[in-house]
């Protein structure tokens, strides 16, 4: 049986920046237009609409058994949420997952909103830092991979920073990264935690989704009876950050951000380079 190397060829890595920006404009579209009372499926069909008009496909669509442009995940959902006519309220944290395919390449990447509600600080401000710390441990976790060695070393520096927050949040362990390319789940796996095997070696070719999924309680989860939505068994709020990250011979490029990553990387002290 033939095995495709995880190492993409500079021009593959370059065919992967379409994808990448569809995938980076379907969410800035979503996230304008998340706000209380629109319903989950009416924020799904506002990614979709961008992603075709681009001229691409939605590679959720292209999961067996999956009909929608992103998974919306909802307070204690985490992850694979599927929208529908849930109407969005004041203080909900949402999670949007999305990914497009261009031209046979790919692009996956989430985002988590909370929806402003003025009559309750206290919860708004919880669940915004639980967001703030899980986008920060996904910057931590690219930022690590310009200097790694291998792919394990991005899962400890997401737990290290998710640890150095202070807050007693669980990691989920049996949702991962993965490698992304002609399809959008391909190896090696992109562990979110430490690990003793640290997998492949980091070198020019590599393309990995990162995607740390933090809860502000236990990781425990369960599967709901749609047989997608992972939610926390503790009731407990989710959040999920994701990015496409390229890894060639200059630097590394965040595919799945307009600026690759510059502003994210900032704070630590990193600099995406352009792919040539």
């Amino acid at each position: 049986m033939l095995r495709r190397s995880i190492y993409k060829t500079p021009a593959q890595l370059r065919a992967m920046v379409a994808p990448g920006l569809i995938t980076a404009a379907a969410l800035d579209a979503v996230r304008a237009f998340v706000t209380a009372g629109v319903t989950t499926s009416e924020v799904d069909a506002v990614a979709s609409t961008l992603i075709t008009d681009r001229g691409a496909e939605s590679n959720f669509q292209l999961v067996r058994g999956y009909r929608h442009t992103t998974c919306i995940s909802v307070n204690d959902e985490v992850v694979h949420g599927i929208p529908g006519s849930r109407v969005l309220e004041p203080g909900d944290i949402v999670s949007i997952d999305c990914g497009a395919q261009f031209e046979g390449w790919n692009g996956d990447s989430a985002i988590t909103i909370v929806v402003p509600d003025p009559s309750r600080p206290e919860v708004v401000g919880a669940r915004q830092r639980l967001s703030d710390v899980t986008e920060g441990s996904l910057w931590a976790g690219i930022a690590a991979l310009a200097s790694a060695k291998r792919v394990g070393e991005v899962g400890d520096a997401v737990q290290t920073y998710v640890e150095s927050s202070g807050e007693d949040y669980g990691i989920l362990r049996d949702y991962v990264g993965h490698g992304i390319g002609r399809k959008m789940h391909e190896a090696p796996t992109v562990f979110n935690y430490r690990v003793a095997d640290l997998g492949p070696e980091v070198r020019p070719g590599l393309c990995l989704a990162i995607e740390p999924m933090i809860t502000a309680g236990s990781d425990a989860t369960f599967v709901q009876d749609d047989d997608w939505t992972v939610s926390t068994v503790d009731g407990s709020d989710g959040s999920h950050w994701e990015h496409s990250v390229a890894v060639h011979a200059d630097g590394i490029w965040v595919l799945t951000a307009a600026d690759g990553g510059a502003a994210g990387l900032a704070p630590f002290n990193v600099t995406p380079t352009p792919l040539a």
